[in-house]
């Protein structure tokens, strides 16, 4: 079938120009005369052909081609980082190749290894954790690499995120001034932004004298898992009064066991997600949860990138986010008050030491097999 590819010549002699034309159309489009292009493009449409980038990718010339690196492709908050990146890119004649990583630094080695094999131009990394010959080979490939989502102490490269220990310090320290004293944390997947909200949660705790009590699965986090471990709550921790979640899917299935059960949110029990995803706006009542902007973030690394590529500048390597407070319903006025005014200061918040030890109230987890995990 490789000899009935068709090729550049069969586009030229059907358009009725040069190679050289066909080529220039498909490298930048506004170099080529409006009407050729248009002869052109319809050609390709017509009989199907795929550019071969292969004699690209072995020259020295750009590729114009952006690695990404993805944790997971079923946690939606993936999703609007992804579209912050391409909208960036394809505006700048960039694309974007995605890999799937499924939060295993072996498996980001892996993936990353077939993404620099395309000669990519830059990289875009979303786990704060890498195997030590992952970072040997980007750093020594000498091209741009941004991290998102949490804020790293040693950086590849360049860094935008957000410092998840802080962040979820100041929520759950928000709750207690507000009264709130049987505080859980539901979780789900024990990856490093899912731990380091844990520290902050159990830092808060330690701080004011306050068991922890910590309800999840190692199972990847969604509606079920939130529900699930939340009824398994309910019944073995009946006097707790409000749930730091670490994302919004296990947020909304706490919120679903909550109605079944009776629980009146906010009154009963206070609920707080993490990452303001835009499902959050359809529950009733409205989901309160701490916003990350991943849009804004996945159009940052992008543009990063263009400015080192263009001017070689090395800009910052660390821009700490601070979080917003989405305005829903599942925490009181006080409390959504409380935790938007420590978000304003959030670096004004001065930590205690960072709890090494493990938790004093108990740690629960649903059973599941072996193929459920």
């Amino acid at each position: 079938m490789k000899g009935n590819r068709i090729t550049l010549d069969d586009i030229a002699k059907k358009v009725g120009v040069t190679k050289m034309t066909v080529s220039r159309y498909l490298t930048n489009p506004d170099k080529v005369a409006k009407a050729t292009g248009v002869k052109i493009k319809a050609a390709i449409d017509e009989v199907g052909y795929v550019p071969n980038r292969v004699p690209v990718m072995l020259s020295q010339a750009s590729t114009k081609t952006i690695g990404m690196a993805v944790s997971s492709f079923s946690n939606l908050l993936f999703s609007d980082l992804i579209d912050g990146a391409e909208a960036r890119a394809r505006k700048a004649g960039y694309e974007i190749l995605i890999a799937h990583t499924s939060y295993r630094p072996e498996e980001e080695e892996r993936k990353l290894n077939q993404l620099m094999s395309y000669q990519v131009d830059a990289m875009i990394l979303t786990d704060p954790v890498h195997t030590p010959l992952t970072i040997k080979r980007l750093k020594m490939s000498k091209i741009p690499v941004v991290e998102l989502m949490s804020l790293v102490d040693n950086p590849i490269d360049m860094n935008i995120g957000y410092n998840h220990t802080k962040v979820s310090y100041a929520a759950i320290k928000s709750l207690i001034e507000c009264g709130r004293r049987h505080i859980m944390y539901l979780t789900a997947r024990m990856d490093a932004r899912t731990m380091n909200r844990q520290t902050g949660y159990l830092t808060a705790l330690k701080e004011h004298n306050l068991p922890a009590h910590i309800y999840g699965s190692e199972a990847p986090s969604n509606f079920t898992i939130g529900a699930e471990t939340m009824r398994q709550a309910l019944l073995e921790f009946p006097e707790v009064d409000a749930v730091f979640c670490t994302n919004d899917d296990v947020a909304i299935g706490a919120m679903i066991a909550c109605v079944e059960q009776g629980v009146k949110v906010p009154d009963d029990i206070s609920i707080l997600g993490y990452n303001g995803l835009d499902i959050g706006n359809t529950t009733v009542p409205k989901l309160t949860s701490i916003r990350t902007a991943r849009y804004d973030m996945g159009k940052s690394a992008v543009e990063l990138i263009l400015m080192r590529l263009r001017n070689g500048d090395h800009l910052e390597t660390h821009m700490e986010l601070t979080p917003m407070l989405s305005l829903g319903q599942t925490l009181t006025t006080e409390e959504t008050q409380a935790l938007s005014r420590n978000f304003d200061t959030l670096y004004a918040l001065k930590m205690p030491p960072l709890l090494s030890e493990e938790p004093s109230g108990p740690r629960r987890w649903l059973k599941r097999t072996p193929k459920e995990r």
